[in-house]
């Protein structure tokens, strides 16, 4: 083996052993690509002293090629500190090893031979970055949606659980102070708080499971009359429900609108307490699933940055599935219409 192989044979076998070793290698790419560009620019460097060689042109060409593909790798999975010196090492091999095989006439020559390798490497650190931006972008998502989830959670905890409570919480007042006689009537009065003290824990206890339950199972349109039920059972506004039953939706779809109808009456609850009557209308639109929710508490009073992140998330969500989401004023009231794609 002659010298003018030893940096091709040191860069295939970085290649090898990071594509091999997997997640180990990938740990280790840095110091892998550092010692591969070291060899390569001894042996550039000795090519250069002696002159140059003809006849070794191909082995230079797989090694450059090789380094540059350990460059995209690197810019990918390494950290930013390790890469970076272990980058300008491979960057520097990988663009100048034509001098090994060719004299320019002139620096400037030898200047533009190495900048077009170097558009080469500069490609596939490009490319190696612009896919570790999305990787970034999917964590980061994934993240940002975890924390929505237990926003909505603990926001759905509250508007469901905290009425019970607060009303166990009243009622065993209310015991203790008709507790204090000793009358038959006084007993019968506290009996009697117990007792709805009961009804409000178990009820308490019934949201409990449900919201768990939906946590696992993913509700879809199958749980919207349930949903109406109780949002119309906590409070003074009345919802009425229309779903098409022939419709026939992808379940992401359906758990999509479940949650898009959810967050709407969570922000009649929230924001217009005064509504009396929350028309909700799942139909079929144009081979689009239209989810439209329109309340009477009032349009102009509410603030567009009075408002969380739950819409702002669920458009976004409707936006990546090829819909689209809007909530504006209505005339007395506020309305919010969502088309969904039918098709999975």
């Amino acid at each position: 083996m002659n010298i003018g192989s030893f940096g091709m044979v040191a860069a295939v076998a970085a290649l090898a052993w990071v594509v091999g070793r997997r997640e180990r290698g990938r740990a280790h790419l840095p110091a892998a690509v550092g010692l591969a560009a070291v060899v390569s620019l001894v042996v550039t460097l000795s090519f250069v002293s002696a002159g140059p060689r003809r006849g070794e042109d191909l082995w230079g060409l797989v090694e450059s090629l090789t380094l540059i593909a350990l460059l995209g790798l690197m810019a990918r999975w390494s950290p930013v500190r390790q890469a970076v010196p272990a980058g300008v090492l491979g960057g520097v091999a990988a663009s100048t090893w034509l001098l090994r095989y060719v004299m320019p006439a002139s620096p400037l020559e030898g200047i533009g031979m190495c900048a077009f390798w170097a558009l080469g490497v500069l490609a596939a650190v490009g490319v190696g970055g612009y896919l570790r931006s999305l990787d970034t972008r999917r964590v980061r998502a994934v993240r940002d949606e975890r924390a929505a989830q237990r926003l909505r959670l603990a926001r759905d905890l509250h508007d469901f659980v905290a009425h019970d409570v607060s009303e166990m919480v009243a009622q065993a007042q209310a015991g203790q102070v008709v507790g204090v006689g000793d009358s038959v009537g006084s007993r019968a009065q506290a009996l009697a708080a117990l007792q709805r003290i009961e009804q409000a824990g178990l009820r308490a206890m019934a949201t409990l499971d449900r919201t768990v339950l939906e946590l696992h199972a993913g509700p879809g349109l199958e749980g919207l009359a349930e949903l109406a039920a109780r949002f119309s059972s906590a409070g003074p506004a009345r919802v009425e429900l229309s779903v098409d039953e022939r419709l026939d939706v992808p379940e992401e779809t359906a758990a999509l609108a479940y949650r898009i109808v959810v967050e709407a009456l969570t922000n009649v609850r929230r924001h217009a307490p005064e509504a009396t009557l929350v028309e909700v209308a799942v139909r079929d639109e144009g081979g689009m699933l239209e989810v439209s929710v329109d309340d009477d508490g009032g349009g102009g009073t509410r603030e567009a940055g009075r408002g969380g992140f739950g819409l702002p998330s669920l458009t976004a969500q409707a936006e990546s599935m090829g819909g689209r989401l809007r909530a504006s004023p209505a005339e007395g009231g506020w309305t919010l219409v969502a088309r969904l794609p039918l098709a999975p």
